[in-house]
């Protein structure tokens, strides 16, 4: 069973995808996640990058990632999402928890996404494992404008997955969990 894991809606069941199009973050590795985001030291100023963010759920999925940064905080999270039957499941799973007025579903794809309208503060890209995509979508979204600068950005891929670091970003950490490597990247000023 998906749930959130942590903050206002800790708990809270959300609605899982059927089949194999969709593959949410495992709970130990999303609870991973979360805690380094919300203890790390990226900031100049000591604050977290979690609290007070907009944050991005690129290949969304169930909007699990972007969910649970509003439950720990986060201000606003947009789902960028290629499915319909994934943007269908994260709008159910955002009036389940009562956060329409916060979050905005945009169906499209995260190497060729639409303009931005607000540069986000946190991503969280979850590509499809072994697809490749993941630099590129990192490069595509800070030329559209979804990024700020700074912004910190997260990538799930494959245990054994390699992701080139794009112009312009710097590597700040790497963790395995299971099938699951989690890199995390600085989108630089």
């Amino acid at each position: 069973m998906l749930k959130i894991i942590g903050g206002k809606h800790r708990g809270r069941a959300l609605e899982e995808p059927r089949g194999q199009a969709v593959r949410p973050t495992a709970s130990r590795a999303r609870e991973a996640l979360f805690n380094i985001v919300a203890h790390a030291n990226w900031h100049a100023d000591g604050t977290s990058p979690l609290v007070g963010a907009r944050v991005l759920d690129a290949f969304a999925g169930s909007g699990a990632l972007g969910l649970e940064a509003l439950s720990r905080g986060a201000v606003h999270a947009t789902f960028l999402d290629n499915d319909a039957g994934a943007i269908k499941l994260i709008g159910d799973n955002i009036r389940k928890l009562g956060e329409v007025a916060s979050a905005r579903v945009v169906r499209g794809d995260a190497t060729r996404p639409p303009p931005g309208r607000e540069p986000c503060d946190l991503a969280f890209l979850d590509p499809p494992y072994r697809s490749g995509v993941a630099a590129a979508a990192m490069a595509a979204l800070a030329e559209a404008g979804w990024l700020a600068k700074p912004a910190i950005v997260t990538v799930e891929v494959a245990y054994n997955e390699d992701v080139a670091v794009p112009a312009g970003f710097e590597a700040l950490d790497e963790r395995r969990y299971g099938a699951a490597k989690i890199l995390i990247f600085r989108h630089l000023a």
